[in-house]
């Protein structure tokens, strides 16, 4: 006699599948944890960019500061703006600056971080303990710091240079030469934005595999080949953000210019763009100018990080 073993009992259904999961609705939650978030920008960076926007198609001046009523322009702000030679040269001289800061802070960046992965622990804790004493110390602190080494009477570059090369530097002006200026300038920002650089730069390149690069050493690639054929395609992503970044931050800086120009610079040669859009709304009182000037550069920002956004998302996808 034949006997026939049971037939195993079919498996239940996985919880979820089936019409049922498909019918789920989201959860609000997520919606929920980012709703406090929104609503702090839109009160603190939508409401006065709305404002900006508005401004910008008004003529308001200092009447309107002082409680009169604001008189619509049109687009006669932006078609004044555009004609404006002197707003292309700011716009030159701005772009210029934060080519030549942006590619020198992550070169400079970059080989600090690189020094960091040969560095024993300890000068490694010695050179991060100097970076976050650069990063850490006020813009306008480090302008005043700059600007007393390089005081036209008793700064100590002057000094310097006067025993190196034996010829008396005493009196020469470093910020009165827009050129100069500028190297100054360029001294401070990317004094302060090294460090960033740096550290996220090195905190990247810890997370290449090091079989990887142990592997390319053993075929015979050296640490050239190895940085830009194996380290830096898996930090690109980084590379690529922290160069938004600059590019944004160097693009609109303030407050070292406007503090550098009171030291000793040349308003009309040195102002780069954010300290131009100030001038114009307060030296000339015309804030709807000055408010046009800025919604341009609101785009051109944007425009920056529309690139970035975009590559990004295409990645994920």
């Amino acid at each position: 006699m034949t006997v026939t073993a049971p037939a195993a009992p079919a498996a239940p259904p996985l919880a979820g599948a089936g019409p049922s999961r498909r019918a789920r609705k989201p959860s609000p939650f997520p919606y929920a944890l980012l709703a406090p978030a929104l609503a702090i920008l839109l009160v603190l960076v939508g409401w006065p960019l709305v404002n900006l926007v508005i401004t910008s198609f008004q003529h308001f001046g200092r009447e309107q500061a002082f409680g009169q009523p604001p008189t619509w322009a049109g687009v006669e702000n932006y078609t004044t703006l555009l004609a404006d030679g002197e707003f292309y040269a700011v716009l030159l001289r701005s772009f210029a600056f934060m080519v030549a800061a942006v590619a020198t802070t992550m070169v400079l960046g970059t080989l600090l971080a690189l020094l960091m992965m040969r560095l024993a622990k300890g000068w490694r804790t010695l050179v991060s303990v100097g970076l976050l004493l650069a990063w850490a110390i006020p813009a306008l602190t480090s302008v005043m710091v700059w600007g007393w080494m390089f005081d036209t009477q008793y700064g100590v570059v002057n000094h310097v240079l006067t025993q190196l090369t034996g010829e008396s530097w005493r009196g020469h002006s470093w910020l009165i030469h827009p050129l100069s200026f500028f190297l100054v300038l360029g001294l401070i920002v990317v004094w302060m934005g090294v460090p960033f650089i740096a550290f996220t730069m090195y905190a990247g390149l810890t997370q290449v595999p090091g079989e990887v690069l142990e592997a390319a050493q053993l075929d015979g690639a050296g640490a050239r080949k190895r940085f830009f054929l194996i380290q830096v395609p898996y930090i690109r992503q980084i590379v690529i953000v922290l160069t938004v970044l600059s590019v944004i931050w160097d693009l609109r800086i303030f407050a070292q210019v406007y503090a550098l120009q009171g030291i000793g610079g040349l308003y009309e040669k040195t102002s780069t763009l954010g300290v131009w859009i100030y001038q114009v709304g307060t030296a000339s009182g015309d804030y709807g100018m000055s408010a046009a000037a800025a919604v341009v550069m609101v785009v051109i920002m944007l425009a920056v990080s529309f690139g970035y956004v975009r590559q990004t998302l295409k990645e994920e996808d």
